[in-house]
């Protein structure tokens, strides 16, 4: 993963530090496509910090509601990547690619007797965190309004989860894990729009609230949502190339019970808010 991301950012790095004439001959200066096609593809790639200002979660009845910031260490600030790429078909059209990778990993002493799915995780006691929850996106947008430099699109996608929430006592006596991969339907909608001087903002939001049993047919009784809403502003650093800044904002989480095939009851109660200030290239 991160090898990929790197390559991305210098890909984009070196492309901005190409003298004029490498750029490809294409009439817009495309730098990874070709005139005369159809499709054409953007690459994007972010890297920032993560905070977290909320985050509670529980796992069964009798669990403890634990407060990530407040007592398991997620009161820093953490790394934010993050790759994408859209797919242009015709004038109208767009396809989505996304992989968001969230793993938050502390460590911390337990301000008092912490229960997960059974497990008690005494007072004072040093206890490894992992909250895991990376996830592939895509998506698919219809532009309402055609321009080679404005969109105003609309769409829908589908976000796959996959989970991994870990708590392991320091003395790895004691360990509770909850795994899961699952889909996540969203509707999605984008703008952008230029300014001056090859200057552009842009906004962008992901989101969906439902009944988890009314969408994948089970008898689980678990109630989701999701919200990934971003606000950027950039600027054409050279033809092809595309440099900006970052503010995004994901908050989601599910409450319900759902089939127990750990140690737990099955109940899950997981709610968490990300701020998200980053950096990024695209390069078209």
């Amino acid at each position: 993963m991160n090898r990929t991301l790197a390559s991305l950012l210098a890909a984009s790095a070196l492309a901005i530090a190409a003298p004029a004439r490498a750029v490809s001959p294409d009439a817009d200066g495309s730098l990874v496509n070709t005139l005369g096609h159809n499709a054409r593809v953007r690459l994007h790639s972010e890297v920032g910090a993560l905070a977290v200002p909320r985050h509670t979660i529980q796992f069964s009845k009798t669990g403890s509601r634990i407060d990530y910031v407040d007592e398991a260490g997620q009161d820093n600030l953490f790394l934010f990547l993050r790759l994408s790429a859209d797919i242009d078909v015709g004038d109208r059209h767009t396809i989505v690619f996304l992989y968001q990778p969230i793993d938050l990993r502390t460590k911390a002493l337990a301000p008092r007797d912490l229960v997960v799915d059974g497990a008690t995780f005494e007072k004072g006691t040093l206890v490894n965190h992992r909250y895991g929850f990376g996830f592939w996106r895509g998506s698919w947008l219809r532009d309402l309004k055609p321009d080679s430099d404005r969109e105003l699109a609309l769409g829908a996608g589908l976000q796959i989860r996959n989970a991994t929430i870990d708590f392991e006592s320091g003395d790895g006596t004691q360990f509770r894990s909850n795994r899961d991969i699952g889909p996540v339907p969203l509707l999605k909608a984008r703008v952008r729009q230029p300014l001056d001087n090859g200057w552009w903002m842009g906004a962008e939001v992901d989101g969906f609230y439902a009944p988890i049993k009314y969408i994948n047919g089970s008898n689980t009784d678990v109630v989701g949502s999701i919200l990934d809403a971003s606000l950027r502003a950039g600027l054409e650093v050279r033809p092809g190339v595309d440099g900006f800044v970052n503010l995004r904002y994901v908050t989601g989480g599910a409450e319900g019970t759902s089939d127990a095939t750990g140690p737990g009851d099955g109940f899950t109660y997981n709610y968490i808010h990300l701020v998200a200030l980053s950096l990024g290239f695209s390069v078209r």
